[in-house]
């Protein structure tokens, strides 16, 4: 049903001319495939050299087509080349894997894959930190995955593994649907203003301060939040918390999703500051599943209404209709 009703609004490049901006749709219209083979039977032997390959400036929809294994790769998209998709075989997801940490590179320059261009797309990718788990005494442990800091930017069935901080959704709108993110603590972090769709949020156990997602908005007045519909929370031991007030007008809303024992009966944080039970928004409504009672929850939980949680569950959402479209086939 989800499937049905994405695929009718976000249709294909030819029915959409009318509302995409005009350099999505030229972009499109040129896009040119780029192949990358470890074993030098692509254009390319790493995903590094294949971005270095595309102009600054670019203005062309460049697909980089990912061929199975490891990569082990430090990945940075800089904002003058947008419009690059990374795609890989959905049978065989390639895997992009770096051990940066926060106490080498600064936690949100710590990333696997760091994007901070425009309209940038990945499909079918599993994106990974391997560095060690944080265990509350070594300095500087947060480790990214995953940092997206451009506009537009749309996410399908990737995968996202770390610890804490796995994916730094840190600005612009963008769109992750049939995705996968696992981690411990703000696992989830930045002022993305983000609709997650059928996604999968795994509370990695043995963390007595997990928290799903620390939202940085810091004015009321921003349109920005992380919005998960149709989605589900995973795992076990029930301390998990859906979300903190990292900045005071933090805001996530949970709809239509499958709260797991995970969840902390309480639900959400105010980040040990009293102010922010007024500033918050955080959401929830229609949910199921035994973390989604809202008897035990925190007083300044939003037990939203058919007309509260109207505005966020569409893809108007994300202006969706100025830049986004169907998953790249390469």
């Amino acid at each position: 049903q989800l499937d049905s009703w994405f695929n009718r609004n976000v249709g294909s490049l030819a029915s959409r001319k009318s509302t995409l901006d005009p350099a999505v749709a030229a972009a499109q219209e040129n896009a040119k495939v780029v192949k990358i083979q470890p074993d030098g039977s692509g254009d390319f032997k790493t995903i590094t050299d294949a971005i270095n390959s595309i102009p600054d400036g670019n203005k062309n929809r460049m697909i980089l087509s990912i061929g199975q294994g490891n990569y082990t790769e430090k990945i940075k998209i800089e904002r003058n080349k947008p419009f690059v998709t990374l795609y890989g075989d959905p049978s065989n997801m390639p895997t992009l894997v770096y051990d940066g940490t926060a106490a080498k590179y600064g936690t949100v320059d710590s990333a696997t894959l760091i994007v901070e261009s425009d309209f940038f797309s990945a499909v079918n990718l599993k994106v990974v930190n391997s560095a060690p788990r944080p265990d509350g005494k070594r300095q500087g442990a947060q480790a990214v995955a995953m940092r997206i800091d451009g506009d537009g930017a749309s996410f399908y069935n990737c995968k996202f593994y770390g610890f804490q901080d796995t994916v730094c959704d840190n600005r612009g709108k963008h769109l992750f649907k049939d995705c996968y993110v696992e981690g411990t603590v703000d696992f989830i972090f930045g002022s993305g203003q983000s609709l997650y769709l059928n996604s999968e949020l795994h509370v990695i156990p043995g963390d007595n301060m997990a928290m799903i997602t620390a939202h940085a908005r810091s004015d009321p007045t921003e349109p920005n939040g992380y919005i998960f519909a149709h989605c589900s929370v995973t795992g076990t031991g029930g301390v998990a918390f859906l979300g903190r007030a990292w900045f005071p007008s933090a805001r996530v809303v949970y709809a239509y999703s499958e709260l797991s024992e995970a969840v902390n009966p309480e639900g959400w944080s105010n980040n040990f500051n009293p102010e922010t039970n007024r500033t918050a928004y955080f959401g929830e409504y229609n949910n199921k599943g035994a973390g989604a009672d809202l008897q035990k929850r925190v007083s300044f939980v939003k037990k939203m209404s058919d007309a509260d949680v109207k505005p966020f569950i569409t893809l108007g959402y994300i202006d969706a209709s100025k830049w986004l479209l169907p998953p790249t086939k390469a």
